[in-house]
């Protein structure tokens, strides 16, 4: 199937992957007025007395926007907010069938980041959290920032955070095949946008021995004038050997290669440098770094990719559903490290080790108890930490 070719006709036929469903029967002059006036105007004045209502007498406990600038779509770019709308409609419809969560897109008219910030803000009273999506670093770092410090509902990034959660969860799998521990491994990853930065802060957390980022011009390292802010803070918490050069340099010796880049930088002799037991994740889409046919022919023992058409897809979708449902079920004010990892430790749990070998690290992406389990434990873990409110 030419999947392009087949979506697009399909597009023209769906008119839109989603759609507003009433709840509530208002066939009769009874009901229409216990839904709408005169009988609204009781829980609106509770709402005026103690806004928290809102959560209890709206859907707005349940209801989280999409929201992008359309600067980083899916691999194409800065393609503008009304291009950016079928992505984010499909990401609206994986949020209600796999988490029973109501997202609805909101794709913003403006590349500035005050803007953007001040628009989610005076909107957020509607929400019960926030997903951006598919904005361009290093915007969408500060972004993200000041609405966690302005908001008081969950506010995540899912380029950042729903990549490094999920390329945990693979590596967490992947490193009990290999027989490693997090604790000894020398990482590299390529691409130092947001899913670079964000992955290698995780780790880090985790407990990685030791993460190098490479951009187009190289290994990241403290010191280097060049650097923006958001790769100079990042390289004063990585490549503590001060390593200097390419990516290949990089690659030599290394334990895992996560890619979150372009296609076709990573070459067989590069992964046949690595150490043995090698773990690679090349991301990239359509075209991922390295095709998943030679990394396995230059020595990898275990290989993830972007592609639903290949084996151990590294997707996204198996984090932010279960991630959001279980943050709304509790009410979290916040979603914090000790949530995501539990997500990533859910999302491992649901291979088990009989199952689990090279082919075979992470549950598939339509497996409604993967998210099931990804719900519980984040909703757990909410309370642990002390965000939950419910």
């Amino acid at each position: 199937m030419n999947y392009r070719e087949e979506s697009l006709k399909l597009h023209g036929e769906w008119r839109g992957k989603i759609e507003v469903v009433p709840r509530v029967d208002v066939s009769t002059r009874e009901k229409l007025s216990l839904a709408y006036t005169p009988g609204v105007a009781e829980p609106c004045l509770a709402i005026q007395k103690d806004p928290e209502k809102s959560f209890e007498l709206t859907r707005r406990w349940n209801t989280v926007p999409v929201i992008t600038d359309g600067t980083a779509v899916l691999g194409l770019g800065d393609i503008g907010p009304e291009a950016g709308m079928p992505v984010m409609e499909g990401k609206c419809a994986l949020f209600k069938a796999f988490g029973g969560v109501d997202a609805i897109p909101l794709c913003i008219r403006s590349k500035d980041t005050e803007e953007i910030i001040r628009t989610v803000e005076l909107l957020a009273g509607s929400f019960g959290g926030i997903n951006l999506e598919d904005i361009a670093a290093p915007r969408c770092f500060e972004i993200e920032r000041r609405l966690k410090e302005d908001l008081d509902i969950p506010v995540f990034h899912d380029d950042q955070h729903g990549t490094a959660v999920v390329s945990a969860a693979a590596l967490l799998n992947a490193l009990k095949l290999v027989e490693k521990r997090v604790e000894d491994l020398t990482v590299v990853i390529n691409g130092a946008g947001a899913a670079g930065i964000a992955i290698a802060n995780y780790l880090l957390r985790m407990g990685a021995g030791e993460v190098v980022l490479c951009d187009r011009r190289g290994i990241l390292c403290e010191g280097d004038p060049s650097l923006t802010e958001a790769k100079a803070e990042i390289a004063r918490r990585t490549n503590r050997r001060h390593t200097k050069g390419m990516l290949a340099d990089a690659m030599r010796g290394a334990d895992v290669f996560i890619g979150v880049s372009g296609p076709n930088c990573v070459t067989k002799e590069m992964v046949s440098s690595m150490a043995k037991g090698a773990i690679v994740f090349a991301c990239a889409n359509p075209t991922p770094e390295i095709s998943r046919e030679d990394a396995i022919a230059a020595g990898a023992a275990v290989v993830g990719t972007g592609s639903s058409e290949k084996p151990n897809q590294i997707n996204n979708v198996l984090v932010f559903p279960g991630l959001f449902r279980g943050a709304l079920d509790v009410r979290a004010s916040d979603i914090n490290f000790e949530m995501m990892l539990a997500a990533s430790r859910a999302i491992a749990s649901c291979v088990k080790e009989s199952e689990l070998s090279p082919d075979y690290i992470l549950p598939y992406a339509y497996d409604l108890s993967a998210h099931e389990a990804v719900a519980k434990a984040v909703a757990e873990a909410a309370r642990a930490s002390g965000v939950a409110r419910k």
